[in-house]
């Protein structure tokens, strides 16, 4: 029981890791619309998951109608639509304020997760929580400092691309992980490919059309104005953030009380800021150093007070 919970943690804090990419691309290729971002993210998992299948052709071919449909929603809404609204946010309202609101996702989560499943007595729940808001707050005052005044409508219209971002990645990995424990001959390798599969063709399409419709004026076909750095960029994210971050992600969830796991996105929320310190070549102000402590305090206790109700 102790090993399952360890292991699991083990598994969240490298999908957060991964998943921390994804808020640096947006930045290193500020030329690029939001949708090229997303489709070439999701094309290149999509892509990377076809030897994959190969491989796993047998338990995938066990996979039934109800699998794949499952599969094409989490894919659409956890992946394509998450990531168009995230890139979107990020490029319109710069990193902070989007940063700040995804990062209310740890709470969201473990909330909805405990209220409807109540994996955990509240009052074990709740400090834990109360220790990663804060942190998420004090890490914030050093990013909402940042934000240039008068941004106007792009800076409205990012925030609602964030809260969009928000809803997406809330409804996903509970979903996900609902799934999973109820499909428990469902292997996570075997899942985070499936969702590849499903992602492919949305991707292709969405790429196609965003270069046939709504490409920016002068847009070099069919890369952009830096095609390497481009191109590895979506395979660095198609691969470790989408197929390896998704797998570690569903042994997470598997291992874990939905209500802990959710509050272990938290590694993402952390890795998204010490990726965007090192971008910047910045130092954290003492107040973001000081939320980023309490947030990993906050996972402490959530595994404390797990490990406290099973009695390990």
């Amino acid at each position: 029981m102790k090993q399952a919970l360890g292991t699991g943690v083990l598994c969240a804090l490298g999908a957060g890791l991964l998943w921390g990419l994804v808020f640096v691309a947006p930045r290193m290729l500020p030329d690029y619309p939001p949708t090229l971002l997303a489709f070439g993210r999701y094309l290149a998992f999509g892509l990377i998951a076809l030897p994959l299948a190969w491989r796993d052709r047998a338990a995938l071919a066990r996979l039934r109608a109800a699998d794949w449909r499952m599969a094409f929603e989490l894919a659409l809404a956890g992946n394509i639509l998450y990531y168009l609204c995230l890139a979107s946010a990020i490029q319109l309202a710069d990193a902070p304020l989007p940063t700040l609101i995804i990062g209310t996702l740890p709470v969201v989560i473990a909330l909805l997760s405990n209220a409807r499943d109540a994996t955990l007595p509240w009052r074990s729940l709740l400090p834990a929580l109360g220790l990663i808001g804060l942190g998420i707050g004090l890490v914030n005052q050093q990013e909402l400092a940042r934000l240039a005044p008068g941004a106007g409508r792009h800076y409205g219209l990012g925030v609602l691309f964030a809260l969009g971002a928000l809803l997406c990645w809330t409804w996903y990995p509970i979903r996900n992980a609902r799934w999973l424990k109820q499909h428990a001959t469902l292997g996570s390798s075997t899942w985070a490919t499936a969702q590849g599969l499903a992602t492919l063709p949305l991707a292709l399409f969405g790429f196609v059309a965003t270069l046939a419709v709504a490409r920016p004026a002068g847009y070099a076909l069919p890369f952009g104005p830096q095609p390497q750095r481009y191109l590895m960029l979506m395979l660095a994210m198609g691969l470790f953030a989408s197929w390896l971050g998704t797998l570690l992600w569903n042994r997470a969830s598997r291992l874990l009380p939905a209500a802990l796991s959710g509050q272990l996105i938290v590694f993402e929320t952390l890795a998204a800021f010490a990726y965007a310190f090192l971008w910047r070549a910045e130092m954290p102000a003492l107040p973001a150093l000081a939320g980023m402590a309490l947030m990993l305090a906050g996972v402490v206790a959530a595994v404390w007070a797990v490990q406290r109700q099973r009695g390990v």
